[in-house]
């Protein structure tokens, strides 16, 4: 696909001039009267490669409108248009953030030269953006999509800055997994990593809980706690499940993030604490009665996990990492998945998001009869709710257990039933029943 350049200029001459030239280069163009309209066209589209504004326009000229890009973290760079006599401006333009820049009356040769250098630096910056995010989210989750790799990019950037952030998503998306990425990359890397339930205990023992409590508080303390914030002292506090805190403590956490300072339950007085919040959500904070000014303590930045079924490209890499996991946990060599059991996958609405696709997996290969997977068991088949509680049966754990046992006794004595049935204590009958049972006969 062509590049797309969007020229912000208020006269249409120039406008017209530049399109011309641009367009017989193979370029798609988009037009901006001023900056103002160029803005619009940014909320607009987000294909935008190259932005090449005049200096000189009314309501937002080029300078300011390259101020307003610098603000924007998906904004495209900008080459400025300058009049002859204005290169010391163009200098201080570039010196805040803009690629270059070419005088008009323009020589099409130039432009065109000015340009491709800019896009090709452009370029540079985004393979280079690209795979610092994907180092920084790459071990904790499997993904190719575009939607994810946004996610890592935010990830990336928010990481080392050390600000409290909200990760939302719907069940299963994998939120504790980009805390653990986000708490890798920041300076807080070698600290205590300290995760709480907010849907674990009632308001009383929340309390207690994250703020601590002295001995004789209340009924059962019999000695003093100092509570998970000053537990997680130098490092990071992860709040899951942040929307089902209850009321009461909502105002208390907040004095906390405010105050950087706890008061445990029956303390006479408060102490200092140094702690980086990380909270999760899979519902819209802002939208209930959560309160507002604590919801805005909490997303200075926010992560949003998309659902599986908008980031259908990375099924098959999912499914292939979790067969490969399972595979080895249940001693199935050469495990893959066959065309259908793919298409299933494929097909499957998994409202349960990534947990679901890893349970769906994992109970398929405990239940399998060979190497080639030609069928799920049941994909897509779980409410969210359900994914959560999603694990094998016992039965189902213990036969896969014993499965991979005896493939792992069978290899490891040379397919000798006799031998194999010797080393595991039970008799050849018994074993051969076994291999019939899983397929391996």
């Amino acid at each position: 696909m062509p590049d797309v350049i969007l020229l912000v200029d208020d006269e249409a001459g120039v406008r017209y001039a530049l399109r011309a030239v641009l367009e017989d280069e193979g370029f798609e163009v988009v037009e901006a009267a001023d900056g103002e309209a160029a803005l619009a066209v940014l909320e607009a589209r987000r294909d935008i490669a190259m932005a090449v504004a005049d200096l000189q326009m009314p309501k937002v000229d080029g300078m300011a409108l390259l101020m307003r890009l610098k603000e924007r973290a998906d904004a495209p760079r900008l080459v400025m248009m300058t009049a002859h006599g204005s290169e010391r401006v163009a200098v201080e333009a570039m010196k805040a953030g803009a690629l270059d820049y070419f005088r008009k009356p323009f020589e099409p040769a130039e432009l065109l030269q000015c340009l491709r250098r800019a896009l090709n630096t452009t370029r540079l910056e985004r393979e280079n953006r690209e795979m610092r995010a994907r180092q920084a989210l790459g071990r904790h989750a499997i993904f190719r999509s575009r939607a994810m790799l946004q996610v890592a990019e935010l990830v990336e950037r928010a990481a080392p800055r050390d600000v409290t952030v909200l990760v939302t998503g719907e069940t299963g998306t994998g939120k504790e997994l980009v805390a653990r990425a986000i708490v890798e990359h920041s300076t807080r890397a070698r600290g205590p990593f300290v995760r709480f339930n907010c849907a674990a205990l009632p308001a009383e023992l929340a309390e207690a809980e994250l703020f601590g409590h002295v001995k004789g508080a209340f009924t059962g303390s019999l000695k003093d706690r100092k509570g998970l914030f000053r537990e997680a002292e130098g490092g990071t506090l992860f709040l899951d499940e942040v929307h089902t805190l209850a009321d009461a403590v909502q105002p208390k956490l907040l004095r906390v993030l405010q105050e950087r300072e706890v008061r445990a339950v029956g303390a006479d007085g408060a102490v200092k604490v140094d702690v980086r919040v990380i909270a999760a959500a899979n519902v819209n904070l802002a939208a209930g009665s959560f309160r507002r000014d604590l919801y805005y303590r909490l997303a200075v930045v926010n992560v949003h996990l998309p659902p599986l079924r908008d980031r259908r490209e990375d099924i098959d890499l999912l499914a292939d990492a979790f067969v490969a996991k399972y595979a080895e946990r249940f001693g199935i060599e050469g495990a893959r998945l066959g065309d259908r059991a793919r298409q299933q996958l494929n097909e499957a609405p998994w409202p349960g998001n990534v947990r679901e696709l890893e349970h769906c997996i994992e109970r398929t290969l405990a239940l399998s009869s060979g190497s080639l997977i030609e069928s799920i068991v049941e994909p897509g088949a779980a409410t969210a709710e359900q994914v959560v509680d999603g694990e094998l049966t016992l039965k189902e754990r213990v036969d896969a257990f014993e499965r991979g046992q005896v493939v792992d006794a069978m290899n490891r004595y040379g397919q000798n039933q006799s031998e194999t049935a010797r080393r595991l204590g039970v008799n050849r009958a018994t074993l051969i029943a076994k291999l019939k049972k899983y397929g391996l006969a």
